[in-house]
């Protein structure tokens, strides 16, 4: 897998052309729209990128962008990869170690999740704290893949400093920030009433079907990440929400996520 890792890492310094991002964000469910945001200089759909796996679900667009925004260059994904598609947690995260190769230090996720905390409301923003991870296939079972370690500790997964950072722009631009535990089931169906009501006595505060194993992987390679929820269904109507109604609300939280975004990479000091 590293052989393909640094093929696929050698490819797009090659289509870069001297582009050399620090930091990488990915746009979750119905949060491509923060695409236009950024001074996009290339754009590669990932049908195109050898040896990365190809997003399936509406509302991920399917494409890498090399860019600036918050004054600094940047790589984002417009759209994800999903366990639930039929890729394994390896396949799904190979897009952090190719980052990692191009030497991105950052990491900001962004996703749309159920909000199972009862005093969320739908549109809230949640920074991700903690994580519990229910999604039945680690992403670094198996050989070890350099440069992190066999054993890796995850206690100090969501940066401190991003954390803080982001809750002082939140203050400046006096709208809600919450902060909770998010919790990654496999999915891809949304939970039951009982799944709700027994993920909220584990601690967690959000749910959704992503962004963990990410976080793993970016922090084997020793990246700095930052996680956050748009909250696009709430207490017991999580049970029957849709996927429109999910894209519809990260439609409409968009520009304060971009907001966040922007100055959170204009206040990174990598």
């Amino acid at each position: 897998m590293l052989d393909k890792i640094k093929e696929t890492a050698l490819w797009l310094k090659t289509q870069a052309k001297g582009f050399e991002p620090k930091i990488a964000i990915i746009l979750g469910s119905g949060l491509g729209n923060l695409e236009k945001e950024i001074n996009v200089k290339l754009e590669i759909a990932y049908k195109d990128i050898p040896n990365f796996p190809v997003s399936t679900v509406e509302g991920h667009a399917g494409k890498l962008l090399f860019g600036n925004f918050g004054g600094k260059e940047i790589v984002a994904m417009s759209g994800r990869f999903h366990y639930y598609e039929g890729y394994s947690t390896k396949e799904t995260t190979f897009p952090i170690y190719v980052f990692y190769q191009l030497g991105v230090k950052v990491l900001l996720a962004s996703n749309a999740a159920g909000g199972l905390n009862p005093g969320f409301r739908i549109g809230d923003l949640m920074v991700i704290t903690d994580h519990i991870n229910m999604i039945p296939d680690h992403p670094l079972r198996g050989k070890n893949i350099p440069p992190g370690p066999r054993f890796l500790p995850l206690g100090d997964a969501y940066s401190p400093r991003l954390i803080s950072l982001a809750e002082r722009i939140a203050v400046k631009h006096d709208f809600t920030l919450r902060d909770g535990i998010y919790l990654a089931d496999s999915g891809p169906t949304y939970e039951t009433m009982a799944e709700y009501r027994m993920y909220r006595l584990l601690g967690a505060d959000a749910i959704g079907m992503s962004t963990v194993p990410e976080i793993i992987v970016a922090r084997h390679c020793d990246m700095e990440c930052f996680g956050i929820s748009v909250i696009t269904n709430s207490g017991y109507k999580s049970a029957l929400v849709t996927h429109e109604e999910v894209k519809d609300t990260a439609d409409d939280v968009a520009p304060r996520m971009s907001l966040l975004f922007k100055e959170l990479i204009e206040n990174i000091e990598i």
